[in-house]
């Protein structure tokens, strides 16, 4: 099994509506995500999927999210824009990109902190 990945960033404010506390009020990160994929076997040209793709895919979603207030947008007007929210987000629109590719995504990870971060997979 091979197991691929790569990072991107974007930088956006939140706040948590339902969290008492500091992060209820409007506050911002320098959110890093990262998209990790397995596949079983490489092709012919000794690739499980290529690196610059995946990367495209993952900088054309989280150009929406860059410099917004993350609770204006959807689906966040509905829920937590949470870190939790946001890695589940972003593997449901990350996934489709994927039809058609013998390599699957394992999960996503939101970090917005150094020292803070969710991993999610359905």
């Amino acid at each position: 099994m091979y197991q691929l990945f790569v990072e991107e960033h974007f930088d956006a404010a939140h706040y948590l509506r339902k969290y008492r506390g500091k992060c209820e009020n409007l506050h911002g990160h320098r959110f890093k995500v990262v998209a990790r994929l397995q596949a079983e076997e490489v092709d012919e040209g000794g690739l499980a999927y290529d690196f610059a793709q995946l990367k495209r895919y993952l900088r054309e979603i989280l150009a929406s999210y860059d410099h917004t207030c993350l609770n204006d947008m959807s689906p966040f007007t509905r829920i937590e824009p949470s870190c939790e929210n946001i890695a589940a987000t972003i593997y449901d629109e990350l996934k489709p990109c994927l039809s058609g590719s013998s390599a699957t995504l394992a999960y996503v990870e939101v970090w917005e902190s150094p020292t803070s971060g969710v991993v999610y997979s359905p």
